[in-house]
């Protein structure tokens, strides 16, 4: 396993700067993990880190996806908090390596044990989605035990997160 296809972008653009390439597996350095990419999400953001309107966020060329889940394969020096075969989800720093592709070195300490109760196509769905809903919910709202809350486009990515955490 040293050759992998990952999606890369050299240009600013539309959809059609995204490429797909056969590129060496990372290795994962000091605090990091390669993942084994079960899934990848797609938001909003991508699109603008994609389009050049932050270029100061984004340095090409660059793998491009943020959500992930996946099962770690090895991890990096002083990693203990996973093991190979371990699977996690979560939510990556804008770096050159991203979420679509088939494997990923990312920084243990942005990742978390995958719920049961999903899999990993849907576990990478989750991560941006659960942070906005949380951070308006707990840090902008200040919502509390026993406080009402009425949520809007409750059926949307962050809504439907934010419905549960209300509960």
């Amino acid at each position: 396993m040293t050759r992998m296809h990952a999606i890369v972008q050299t240009a600013f653009g539309g959809p059609e700067v995204l490429t797909c390439t056969e590129t060496d597996v990372p290795e994962p350095g000091a605090g990091e993990v390669l993942l084994r990419v079960g899934g990848a999400g797609v938001n909003p953001g991508d699109a603008v880190l994609r389009s050049g309107r932050v270029p100061d966020l984004v340095a090409l060329p660059w793998t491009p996806g943020n959500d992930v889940a996946g099962v770690v394969e090895r991890v990096g020096p002083g990693v203990t908090r996973f093991a190979p075969g371990a699977e996690v989800y979560g939510m990556l720093p804008v770096s050159r390596r991203g979420a679509y592709a088939e494997y990923t070195a990312a920084p243990a300490a942005a990742l978390a044990p995958k719920p049961k109760n999903l899999d990993l196509p849907h576990a990478a769905a989750v991560p941006l989605a659960a942070v906005t809903a949380w951070t308006a919910l707990d840090a902008l709202g200040r919502v509390g035990p026993g406080d009402r809350v009425l949520i809007h486009a409750a059926a949307g990515g962050v809504g439907h997160v934010a419905v549960q955490l209300a509960a």
